[in-house]
């Protein structure tokens, strides 16, 4: 209230916090950088060479790059474009690839997907048409999963080959510019990486592995696992997450009582989500069906 020109402290402590908020948000915006600039800087800029080369090598810039900005045209050290992200990795061990992704396909040793070992690039046709043009690229893992700066998501992603239809199905090649070696690390052996999803649902980290990335193939379909009247219990969801999946709860009332919907998705068509749904069935939920959700 305000009383000849005094504001009272609840009402000022209002408008402070109004204000704190509003600032905060327009910084957060103004800080993400734009991932398609009007003016992009096309001047390749070489990666310093850091590290020799070694897979432990290659993990840890892994590691410390998730969550960095998909910027069109730029290759590092702090945005990066799908193909940016690929030549710096390689580039900060000495080892010289092409800049871009369709020059990177035609080089290093083409294997077959299932020789993938942790290091190879794969390569895609993301087009709306696919017709087998090179157009985006990714580091492979380990048992489906890369790392790719994604175009949809704007920032350096986990994946996974084998819970994606959508990157399934548009692979194209597999190149291999990592020398040959014995060495083992943590990927090869399958050990989780913590995520900002897995601590908000309380997974433990010794079960979480890193999300799926569908947000290529946003659609309305997906495979539900059933309706529980509160939360699921986190050993399902821990379950789900293993098995390589991305979950999404939706709550709703029924009588009074909170309901949540357990849902594996989303996918753009019906047929992406029956093909997963046999083997979610012997997985995980035998009573898995597919849901249409708008």
């Amino acid at each position: 209230m305000n009383f000849n020109g005094v504001i009272y402290p609840k009402r000022m402590k209002k408008i402070v916090s109004l204000s704190f908020t509003f600032t905060l948000l327009v910084l957060l915006t103004a800080c993400k950088p734009d991932p398609h600039p009007k003016n992009p800087n096309y001047a390749i800029q070489k990666p310093m060479i850091k590290y020799a080369p070694s897979k432990q090598h290659l993990d840890k810039m892994v590691k410390e790059l998730q969550g960095k900005p998909y910027v069109w045209a730029e290759e590092g050290p702090d945005q990066f474009d799908c193909s940016g992200f690929t030549y710096y990795l390689y580039g900060s061990m000495g080892i010289e690839i092409p800049r871009v992704a369709r020059e990177q396909a035609k080089n290093g040793n083409e294997i077959k997907m299932n020789e993938l070992v942790y290091g190879d690039l794969i390569f895609f046709d993301t087009d709306k048409d696919p017709k087998g043009n090179i157009t985006h690229v990714g580091m492979y893992l380990g048992n489906g999963w890369f790392t790719h700066a994604s175009t949809t998501e704007y920032e350096i992603v986990y994946s996974n080959l084998n819970t994606s239809p959508y990157y399934k199905k548009r692979l194209r090649i597999c190149r291999r510019y990592f020398p040959d070696s014995k060495e083992k690390i943590a990927m090869d052996d399958t050990k989780p990486w913590k995520t900002k999803e897995a601590l908000k649902d309380k997974v433990s980290p010794v079960t979480t592995l890193p999300k799926v990335t569908q947000k290529h193939v946003l659609g309305n379909f997906y495979v539900q696992l059933g309706s529980f009247s509160g939360r699921p219990q986190d050993a399902l969801l821990q379950k789900i997450t293993r098995a390589g999946y991305h979950y999404k709860l939706i709550a709703f009332s029924l009588q009074g009582k909170e309901i949540i919907k357990l849902l594996i998705g989303p996918y753009r068509q019906r047929s992406d989500a029956v093909a997963l749904l046999d083997t979610i069935k012997k997985q995980i939920q035998k009573d898995a069906f597919i849901a249409e959700i708008r």
